[in-house]
């Protein structure tokens, strides 16, 4: 199966938390079946990414990453690429590559949620996971940050947007059973 299958597959067999996530669910079908090449950057009516945000719940915490291009607190995601096979692996990888942390495990009930936000390279459709850290976890910030640090579930607010925290606590729910 491809990714663009495997991506597809996914997107329709995740039940949406709510009505809003549900219409992009449906948006995100319908960008994928008009648009063969909707998985990869070189769609500039919008691509598919991946991202994780990467949880300590013992901590009480969510470690964000200071975009170097972007200059904004967010969770660690991008492109996919093509050894990804599912967006799972791609949250997963980009996960591990920008927040250094090995051991890194999703939570295994899927997608947390869905964001489509405009950057400077197109629309982002992008499918958010939740990875929970080992304990322990060594962080190493890569050559995509500009930093790279741990926050307390309520001080993100104050320092990412609105998607970041609409995340933070999706995630706090999920964690909660």
């Amino acid at each position: 199966m491809s990714l663009y299958e495997a991506a597809a597959r996914a997107l329709k067999e995740w039940p949406a938390p709510d009505a809003d996530q549900e219409r992009l669910r449906l948006a995100y079908g319908d960008h994928l079946a008009a648009h063969p090449d909707g998985m990869w950057k070189s769609c500039r009516d919008g691509h598919i990414t991946a991202s994780a945000l990467v949880v300590d719940p013992a901590g009480g915490r969510v470690l964000l990453t200071l975009h170097k291009k972007l200059r904004m607190w967010l969770q660690m995601g991008g492109h996919c690429e093509p050894q990804d096979t599912t967006l799972a692996g791609a949250a997963l990888r980009e996960a591990t590559e920008e927040s250094g942390i090995e051991g890194l495990t999703l939570l295994p009930a899927g997608p947390a949620r869905l964001d489509r936000h405009r950057t400077p390279c197109a629309w982002h459709l992008d499918v958010q996971y939740a990875a929970l850290a080992p304990g322990g976890a060594v962080t190493a910030i890569s050559d995509e940050s500009l930093d790279l640090r741990w926050f307390a579930y309520d001080e993100v607010a104050a320092v990412a947007d609105e998607s970041v925290v609409r995340l933070v606590d999706r995630t706090r729910t999920l964690l909660r059973g």
